[in-house]
């Protein structure tokens, strides 16, 4: 198969990449070349930008089109535009985050997409969803009956550069007592980038079409249990300390990026957001390893990469310091 990579050199990309060579796929990388011009020797490596700078694509053919790169909705209109003739197969890495709201449990592919307030609007920022939404109908009217829509939950594992998940991993193999939001029953929802790129990859060889959530894991676990695994997984003694969301709001830690994983339950649109239908998905293929071999690997890799900038998410040893003290001095009166 002749397979074309919008993106192809970080994290998901990287993956996907490399289960397709391995599969023995003739693979082109379009990418800006910022990043991964010394990866995958044996892949073509085309140079350009989706903004402005597709001319490198024109009258190139393709059996299979993967776009990880897509965000914003001119561009994928653009993209899938120009490839609509000469592709077979266009394939396009939403979110979950492309639904309207989280109110219910259990939500499947059907449930309604968000909205941009205006046509034009391009902050990413603030649009994410309703930007992805968007995008994924630009695929869909130019390659009808030919678009498989993917909509990942928090992608985690090897070489992910938002520390999301590495954030709890790498914590809680160290010392010391450890701060964690909310309740430790609150449900938890990741896909291990390995897991969500083989399955991805199998989709397209069999030119599979229509929308999936892609999550997992296959069955629920919870913010408690993924903590106690990182522990285990990294020997860490420490104790864990659960605060409340009240307690966090007061202090101003900011869900997500500051507490990563952490959703407040007070919040009615995200009720759901760690309980999205994978039903769909498992029936057409998508398996799904322990999580505890996810959190080792993760783990794994951390410690070998080079670690001189501060995490891209999760508070600093100073911060969670000073939180506990709080909470401790404040549920000592």
């Amino acid at each position: 198969m002749k397979l074309l990579l919008l993106g192809g050199t970080i994290f998901l990309g990287k993956h996907l990449a490399e289960a397709a060579l391995a599969a023995g796929h003739e693979v082109t990388l379009f990418h800006r070349g910022v990043h991964g011009r010394d990866l995958f020797p044996a892949a073509e490596h085309v140079y350009g930008d989706r903004d402005g700078g597709l001319g490198p694509l024109r009258g190139r053919s393709f059996d299979a089109v993967i776009d990880m790169s897509g965000y914003l909705p001119r561009l994928v209109r653009e993209s899938a535009a120009l490839l609509a003739k000469s592709a077979g197969h266009y394939t396009f890495i939403s979110s979950i985050s492309a639904y309207a709201s989280f109110t219910t449990l259990g939500m499947t592919e059907d449930a309604l997409l968000a909205q941009l307030p205006s046509e034009g609007e391009e902050n990413v920022g603030e649009w994410y969803g309703a930007l992805k939404a968007r995008c994924e109908q630009e695929v869909s009217r130019h390659f009808p009956g030919r678009d498989l829509l993917i909509r990942p939950g928090l992608i985690v594992g090897p070489d992910d550069p938002s520390d999301r998940f590495t954030y709890w991993v790498a914590r809680l193999a160290q010392a010391g007592e450890a701060l964690a939001p909310g309740r430790p029953s609150h449900p938890v929802q990741v896909i291990d980038v390995r897991d969500l790129a083989a399955w991805t990859l199998s989709m397209v060889e069999r030119g599979a079409g229509g929308a999936y959530n892609a999550v997992g894991p296959k069955e629920p676990t919870t913010m408690g249990e993924l903590l106690t695994l990182c522990r285990e997984a990294g020997g860490g003694s420490g104790a864990i300390t659960w605060v409340t969301e009240e307690f966090l709001a007061a202090q101003s830690v900011t869900p997500w990026s500051e507490m990563p994983l952490f959703v407040p339950e007070s919040d009615p649109d995200s009720i759901g957001m760690d309980s999205v239908s994978i039903e769909k998905a498992l029936g057409a293929g998508l398996a799904l390893r322990p999580l505890r071999e996810t959190v080792a690997d993760t783990l794994h890799w951390d410690v070998g990469r080079p670690r001189d900038l501060a995490r891209r998410a999760g508070i600093s040893p100073e911060r969670e310091a000073q939180l506990l003290r709080a909470w401790h001095g404040a549920n000592a009166r």
